[in-house]
């Protein structure tokens, strides 16, 4: 109880990976904006098995590596920053509320995944998170069958509330409204990623 407590606190918080959900239920169809909560909910998944089978403890053990996860998440968000802000008006001219969806043609399932995947994997705040939580409670004690139902129930998690927030920015009265503003939700979605990546590529090099 006491896992699945923090762990949603946590999902509660609003962090990069919120942002890109949000920024993708916005501009494409539901189908393609599942592939980021998909994307998600993966590297998240990669991070509670390897913590679940110590290996996390070794990866964040490594300063080295850590400041490395760090730097390539930072970038990483920086890029997508720059591809939002970069964005002219005419561009968003063919987001349009047609039987529920959105037409993109330039996004897919595939590519929302990987965009998803990558803002997951390169924050190393996920694995020091998952790190923590299981450390303090789980123990010796605890069979491999608690902890693999644990890790898939986490998983499952993470995934069915992106994909809840996906589903609410899918109706056509929310998306409506947001398609509307999409130029500037997108800017500001942008802002908020390139100071998050600004802000983690400076923690890097901080002594």
């Amino acid at each position: 109880m006491t896992v699945a407590l923090a762990h949603f606190l946590a999902l509660l918080s609003p962090g990069p990976d919120f942002v890109l959900v949000v920024k993708s239920a916005i501009r494409n169809d539901r189908s393609k904006a599942i592939g980021v909560a998909a994307g998600i909910s993966t590297a998240n998944a990669l991070y509670i098995a390897l913590c679940l089978i110590g290996v996390g403890a070794l990866l964040a053990s490594s300063i080295w590596l850590m400041v490395t996860l760090k730097i390539i998440g930072g970038l990483f968000l920086i890029f997508l920053a720059i591809q939002a802000l970069r964005a002219k008006r005419s561009a968003y001219a063919q987001l349009s509320v047609e039987n529920d969806q959105i037409k993109n043609g330039e996004a897919s399932f595939i590519k929302e995944f990987v965009t998803g995947f990558m803002s997951g994997i390169l924050n190393p705040k996920n694995l020091l998170f998952y790190l923590s939580l299981f450390t303090v409670v789980l123990t010796n004690d605890v069979g491999l069958v608690f902890k693999i139902a644990l890790g898939v129930w986490m998983t499952l998690v993470v995934f069915f509330w992106d994909t809840a927030i996906i589903f609410m920015l899918s109706t056509n009265k929310a998306r409506s409204r947001f398609t509307k503003l999409a130029y500037y939700i997108d800017k500001l979605t942008g802002a908020i990623l390139g100071l998050v990546g600004i802000s983690i590529v400076k923690s890097a090099f901080a002594k």
